[in-house]
């Protein structure tokens, strides 16, 4: 029986039942779990091993690569920069970043770098691996790379290249890379334990990756999920093109990974501080706020609702914040974030005042809901309904 560490506040004991039920029904090898109310922790536990192959236990302080929940955080420095005055959504990304001009870039918007919408979710020619974690030659592949949508009429999630293509915008605007920005203006201010450029002194802390098999679909599958999951094995569609922009890919198991920047991906951070991160988007942590409310309300506006044309399924991207669709755990009409591969979820709900953060490294790949959010967030919900009463 795996021993559930941390503790849940009154009213909140059926968060604590639903994360121990997932451990029971098999679904975990290691995993966290956190939520913030109103700027105060309800929520934070912990459970399983962080490293199969010694038997390290999880502990209250082990790290997770979270991959796309990552996402959020360039989002984040974008639009304290845009808070700031220092950075226009509608400017020309040329404007800071004059070699992005090329392949008839010029006129092309911020705001669709953030929104899936530029129509660079590809290279012609994917680099070397080494260029990417080296940020300076993928970023000046990206900046010559011709788009393979007109801009701004389409959208489709750029899963790798949406990290660089905001990251070097927040590069070249406040100086730093978005990783220091990060840490200087979001996570020191938050007492984030959250990396994206992980310091050699915390790789001891990060939880071993385990690649659970793939789940048969339980049910027939809609003629739009064959074609997506057909899309999986066609080397010419955009969808694995997408996530081979480098050669060799790239490996997130990897520690040499986690020391760049790579800022679509390879966030690492606890349960606590993905929910905290979030929860300073929302409001007040410790006196500490982000983005102010209409900040905030601009940034998670729905910018395109439809098929993604690199995933081919429904999605709603906001600026650099995803939006949910009515079948995933977590929606609301207000609830904004981001899922990472595998199954880690950070997001928030405004209108509740709730900060979510779940991190595992057993990594599930369903053609359904991960089971384990659906838990999760269900106790959640209920929860809230209750304590609300």
């Amino acid at each position: 029986m795996t021993v559930v560490s941390g503790t849940a506040a009154p009213g909140f004991e059926p968060v604590r039942d639903a994360f121990v039920e997932n451990f029971r029904a098999g679904t975990e090898v290691g995993a966290a779990v956190s939520v913030y109310r109103h700027g105060r922790e309800v929520v934070h536990l912990w459970g399983g091993v962080a490293d199969p192959d010694t038997g390290r236990s999880w502990r209250e302080e082990t790290l997770q690569v979270v991959y796309s929940a990552t996402k959020s955080v360039p989002a984040a420095c974008a639009h304290l920069l845009v808070q700031r005055g220092q950075l226009r959504l509608d400017a020309p990304v040329a404007d800071h970043w004059p070699e992005f001009a090329a392949a008839g870039k010029s006129d092309l918007p911020v705001r669709w770098l953030l929104s899936h919408q530029a129509g660079l979710p590809v290279l012609d020619r994917p680099v070397p691996l080494a260029d990417a974690l080296a940020w300076e030659p993928i970023v000046a592949a990206l900046a010559a790379q011709a788009p393979v949508w007109e801009p701004g009429a389409a959208h489709g999630y750029h899963g790798l290249t949406y990290g660089w293509l905001v990251g070097e915008v927040v590069r070249r605007v406040s100086g730093r890379g978005v990783g220091t920005y990060f840490a200087d203006e979001i996570a020191k201010p938050l007492g984030l334990d959250f990396w994206i450029g992980l310091p050699d002194a915390e790789v001891h802390r990060v939880s071993r990756l385990v690649e659970a098999p793939v789940e048969p679909p339980a049910e027939p599958l809609s003629a739009e999920l064959r074609e997506t999951l057909a899309a999986y094995t066609d080397p010419g569609s955009l969808l694995v093109r997408s996530v081979a922009v480098t050669d060799p890919p790239l490996d997130l198991a990897d520690p040499a990974t986690w020391s760049a920047e790579i800022p679509a991906v390879n966030g690492i951070c606890t349960a606590r501080a993905l929910a905290r991160f979030y929860a300073g988007l929302i409001g007040e942590v410790d006196g500490i706020r982000i983005l102010d409310a209409p900040t905030l309300a601009a940034a998670t506006v729905e910018q395109a609702h439809g098929v993604d044309r690199v995933l081919g399924m429904p999605t709603r991207p906001a600026l650099g914040f995803g939006l949910p669709l009515p079948d995933q755990p977590w929606w609301s009409p207000t609830a904004f974030g981001f899922p990472g591969h595998g199954g880690s979820l950070g997001y928030a709900d405004p209108a509740s005042g709730v900060a979510f953060g779940y991190v595992t490294n057993n990594l599930r790949v369903t053609t359904t809901p991960d089971q384990r959010t659906v838990n999760l967030v269900g106790a959640l919900r209920s929860a809230l309904a209750a304590v609300s009463r």
